[in-house]
C-alpha cells in the first residue's frame, strides 16, 4: 500500500522545485545529507544522497535560505514524505539562473557557442597569456601549473577584476590588450569558484561575444568542476577549475621528453627495420645477378668473332682492291694511248696557227698605238703653240693665267713652240689693262725689254 502512494505520488510530482529554511541538518557518516525544509506554514523532511551533496555549489547550513529540484518520495519504514533533493540553490539566484538560461538560448541560436567555430589550441605557445585578478588565488594555481609544467614558456599576466559591476568592462579591455600586443598563442581566462552572483561577470554577454569574436584561442577556467558560465561556453576550450586550464594551456614538458624519446625509438625501430629488408632485397637481388665471368662470357664471345670476321674481311679486301687498282690502271692506260694521238695532231694545229695570230695581234698594237699618238699629238701644248701663241710662267714655272696679278720687277718667261725668253718687267710704263679687243694684237707685243 505504502509503495503504491509512493508510485502515485513520484507519478504526480515527478520533479519541483521547493523553496524553504534548512533546519536540523544532519551530515550522516555515510555522506548523506537529512534536513527539513520548513516555511512559515509547514515543513518537509528531505535527503541530499552523497553523490548530490558532494557536487553540490551551496553548502547547507541550519538557517539557509535555499531553493531545492527534488522528487516526492515516502520513507516506508516509518511510512513517512520525504523530498529526495536532486540539486541546491541559494534562494534568490533564481532570477540570475533565468538570465542566464535565456541569455544561453540567445547566444546560442547565434551560432556563438557552435563547436564549427571553435579553434585548437597551439601544441607548442611561444608564450601563454593569463587574465585574471593578481589577488586571486587561482593566478598563484595557474602559475605554479605552468612553470611545472613548462617552465620555458613565458607567461604574461593581463589584469583584470573578476567579480563586481567593472569586472566585464576590465576583462574586455584585457582580451584587447592581449590581441593588439600579439604577445601569446593563446589565452587563459580563469577565475576560482563561487556562487552564481559571484561568476556573473563571466555570464556578461558583451565579454562574451567578445571571447567568441578573439583573435587568439581561449581557455576558460572559472569555477569548480559543477560550475558553468558562459565564457565557457563562448571559449575555444572549456576547463574544469583554473588549474585545469594552464594544463590545457601547456603541454607537460616531462611529457613532451617522453613522446620525443617514444618516436625516437620507434624511428630507430623503422629504420632498422628498413635497413634490415633492404640489405635482404640486395642478397636477393646478387643471388639473382649473374657472375662477372658469366657477364664477361658473351661480350667476349662476340668481340672474338668480330675480330675474326674483320680479318676474313682484311684479307679478302686487299686481293679485290689491288685488281681493282690494276683495272683503272689498265683503263688509265687505254685511255692516254687513245687520247694522245689526237692530242699531238691538236697541239701540232695550234703551233702552225700561232705565228699568224702573233702577226695579227702585233698589227692591232701598232694601230692602237698610232690612234693614241695621234690623239696625244692634237691634246698637246707644243701643237697650241705652233699654231702661233705664246705661253706664259713667272720666275716659278707657274702658268699665268691673270696678267693684272704681275708686279714691276718680276721676270716673265714667254715661250712659244720652238723657243723661250725670259723678260722683266717695268715699273715706269705700266701694262694696259684690260688689253684691246684686236685680235690681231698679242700680249708679247705690249710687253717691254730691259
Amino acid at each position: 500500500m505504502v509503495q503504491a502512494f509512493a508510485d502515485a505520488l513520484n507519478a504526480r510530482f515527478n520533479s519541483l522545485t521547493v523553496r524553504g529554511e534548512v533546519s536540523g541538518l544532519v551530515r550522516a557518516a555515510s555522506g548523506h545529507h537529512y534536513f527539513n525544509l520548513k516555511d512559515d506554514a509547514a515543513q518537509l523532511r528531505c535527503v541530499l544522497f552523497r553523490q548530490r551533496a558532494m557536487a553540490a555549489s551551496v553548502p547547507l547550513r541550519d538557517g539557509l535560505m535555499v531553493r531545492l529540484r527534488a522528487t516526492v518520495s515516502i520513507y516506508e519504514p516509518r511510512g513517512d514524505l520525504q523530498l529526495i533533493v536532486e540539486s541546491v540553490q541559494a534562494d534568490g539566484e533564481g532570477a540570475l539562473l533565468e538570465a542566464f538560461v535565456r541569455l544561453k538560448a540567445k547566444l546560442q541560436a547565434e551560432g556563438l557557442f557552435d563547436t564549427a567555430r571553435k579553434r585548437p589550441l597551439p601544441f607548442l605557445p611561444r608564450a601563454v597569456g593569463v587574465i585574471t585578478s593578481l589577488q586571486a588565488a587561482a593566478l598563484r594555481d595557474v602559475l605554479t601549473t605552468l612553470r611545472r609544467r613548462s617552465p620555458h614558456v613565458p607567461v604574461v599576466v593581463y589584469p583584470a577584476s573578476v567579480q563586481g559591476a567593472q569586472a566585464p568592462s576590465e576583462l574586455i579591455a584585457a582580451l584587447q590588450r592581449a590581441q593588439a600586443r600579439q604577445d601569446v598563442d593563446v589565452l587563459l581566462l580563469v577565475r576560482g569558484g563561487g556562487s552564481l552572483d559571484d561568476l556573473w561577470a563571466f555570464n556578461d554577454e558583451t565579454l562574451v561575444r567578445a571571447i567568441a569574436a578573439c583573435a587568439l584561442p581561449v581557455v576558460s577556467g572559472v569555477g569548480h568542476e559543477t560550475d558553468f558560465t558562459l565564457a565557457d561556453f563562448a571559449a575555444d576550450m572549456r576547463a574544469p577549475t583554473p588549474t585545469a586550464a594552464a594544463e590545457l594551456g601547456v603541454p607537460a614538458q616531462a611529457a613532451l621528453a617522453e613522446t620525443l624519446e617514444h618516436a625516437a625509438h620507434r624511428l630507430r625501430n623503422a629504420l632498422r627495420r628498413h635497413l634490415q629488408r633492404e640489405q635482404q632485397r640486395c642478397d636477393r637481388l646478387a643471388l639473382r645477378w649473374p657472375q662477372p665471368a658469366t657477364l664477361l662470357a658473351a661480350p667476349r664471345s662476340q668481340l672474338a668473332r668480330l675480330q675474326w670476321r674483320l680479318q676474313q674481311a682484311r684479307d679478302s679486301l686487299v686481293p679485290q682492291r689491288r685488281v681493282r687498282l690494276q683495272q683503272w690502271h689498265d683503263r688509265l692506260h687505254a685511255a692516254l694511248q687513245r687520247r694522245l694521238p689526237q692530242e699531238r695532231e691538236r697541239l701540232q694545229r695550234l703551233a702552225s696557227q700561232l705565228p699568224q695570230a702573233r702577226d695579227r695581234q702585233l698589227q692591232a698594237a701598232v694601230l692602237r698605238l698610232e690612234r693614241a699618238a695621234r690623239h696625244l699629238q692634237l691634246l698637246s701644248p707644243r701643237a697650241t703653240l705652233a699654231r702661233g701663241y705664246l705661253l706664259g710662267q713667272d720666275a716659278n714655272g707657274r702658268v699665268l693665267r691673270d696678267v693684272s696679278r704681275l708686279q714691276p720687277g718680276q721676270t716673265l718667261q714667254l715661250s712659244d713652240a720652238l723657243h723661250t725668253v725670259q723678260l722683266a718687267i717695268d715699273g715706269t710704263r705700266p701694262l694696259p689693262y684690260p688689253l684691246p679687243a684686236d685680235d690681231s694684237t698679242t700680249p708679247a707685243q705690249d710687253a717691254r725689254t730691259s
